[in-house]
C-alpha cells in the first residue's frame, strides 16, 4: 500500500501559504534546500508539478492548487483533533449519526430526535433508515452512533451492543366516524371480523397484536398489511378499515386523518429503544434523546376508562 508522506505535504502547504521557500524555511526552522528537496519528492510521488515561479515568489500550478486545498483540510482536521482531545471548542457543530429502524413511525422518530437539535452546542444530525440488520451492522463498525428501534437487540445477533429502553405506550385502535359507531360498542370483542389494516408479520408490534387477538379469541378480517405505518394510516383515513397506532400519536392522527378512537389496548405496548455499543450512553445527542423520551414523550398521557385522558401518576 502506498502512503502519502505528510511531512512533504506540510512543507509544500507552508511554502504556498507563506509564498516562498525562504519564508517557509524560517517558519519551519529548516534549511531552504531541505524543503526544496522534500517538495520535489512529493511532486515525484504525485507525478505532477506543483509549483511555478512568479517573480520572487512561487505559486501553485493547477494541480498544486488542488493539492493545497486537500492539505488545508487535512491540517485543519489535525488541529481540530488536538483541540477536541484537549477539550477546547472546535467551532464545528457536533455530529451524530442516528440509525432509524424503518418500522418506526416517522412522527415518533422526529419527536425522539428533535431534542438532539436543541442542545446548547450546535448539532448536525445524519439519519439513516434501514432494517434492523443493516443498522446494527453499521453500529458494530461505528458508522452509526445510536440506533432507534421498536425491539431490543436479539441475543442471537452477533453484535456487542446494549439496549436502552426509551419508553412504551399502549395501542389505540382508530377509524373514521362510521367505523367508530359500529365497532366502539363492545370493544375489543367487536373487532372480531372487523376490517383491519395491520403491520406486516415481521414487526414486533404485529407479533404482539396477533398474540393479543389470539388470547381474546378475536379474528379480524385483514384488509391490508403494510411495512410503512404512515401508508397504513393513509388508507385508514379513507375508511376502508380499522387501524392501530401508538397511543402517543392518537391526537396527531385524529387531527391529520379525521379519525377517532374506537378503543385502546394498554396491554399491547409499543416499546422503543436506543441501541448503542456503549453500556452507558455518552454522546450528548444520544443522552438528550433518551432523557426526553423517558421524561416527556412517553410520560405524557394515558386514557381512563371513561375515555378522558390523564397524565400518568394523576389520581383517577
Amino acid at each position: 500500500m502506498e502512503w502519502l508522506n505528510y511531512h512533504h505535504l506540510l512543507y509544500y502547504w507552508m511554502v504556498v501559504r507563506t509564498g516562498s521557500v525562504a519564508a517557509a524555511s524560517e517558519a519551519l526552522k529548516l534549511a531552504s534546500p531541505t524543503i526544496s528537496v522534500q517538495i520535489r519528492r512529493l511532486e515525484e510521488q504525485l507525478g505532477e508539478k506543483l509549483l511555478r515561479r512568479s517573480g520572487r515568489h512561487v505559486v501553485p500550478t493547477e494541480m498544486g492548487q488542488i493539492v493545497y486545498r486537500y492539505a488545508d483540510e487535512i491540517f485543519a482536521l489535525g488541529r481540530e483533533l488536538l483541540d477536541t482531545a484537549r477539550g477546547r471548542p472546535t467551532g464545528r457543530p457536533m455530529h451524530v449519526v442516528i440509525g432509524v429502524h424503518d418500522v418506526i413511525p416517522k412522527s415518533i422518530a422526529r419527536w425522539l430526535i428533535e431534542p438532539a437539535l436543541k442542545l446548547p452546542d450546535p448539532v448536525r444530525i445524519t439519519c439513516r433508515e434501514g432494517s434492523s440488520e443493516q443498522l446494527l451492522a453499521e453500529l458494530s463498525i461505528q458508522r452509526v452512533d445510536v440506533v432507534l428501534a421498536d425491539a431490543p437487540i436479539s441475543p442471537t445477533v452477533k453484535v456487542r451492543a446494549y439496549n436502552h429502553l426509551l419508553g412504551e405506550t399502549g395501542l389505540s385502535f382508530l377509524g373514521v366516524p362510521r367505523l367508530v359507531r359500529k365497532y366502539r360498542p363492545g370493544f375489543p370483542k367487536s373487532l372480531n371480523d372487523a376490517p383491519m389494516l395491520l403491520p406486516t408479520p415481521n414487526t414486533a408490534v404485529r407479533r404482539t397484536l396477533d398474540q393479543w387477538f389470539d388470547a381474546l379469541g378475536i379474528r379480524p378480517r385483514v384488509v391490508g398489511e403494510f411495512d410503512d405505518s404512515e401508508l397504513r394510516w393513509e388508507f385508514g383515513g379513507t375508511g376502508i378499515g380499522v387501524f392501530s397506532a401508538p397511543l402517543v400519536l392518537e391526537t396527531h392522527l385524529a387531527r391529520l386523518y379525521n379519525v377517532q378512537r374506537i378503543g385502546w389496548a394498554p396491554d399491547v405496548p409499543s416499546r422503543f429503544y436506543a441501541i448503542s455499543v456503549e453500556r452507558k450512553l455518552k454522546h450528548p445527542a444520544a443522552i438528550a434523546i433518551c432523557e426526553t423520551a423517558r421524561h416527556t414523550l412517553f410520560a405524557k398521557r394515558a386514557p381512563t376508562a371513561s375515555g378522558r385522558t390523564r397524565a400518568r401518576g394523576e389520581r383517577s
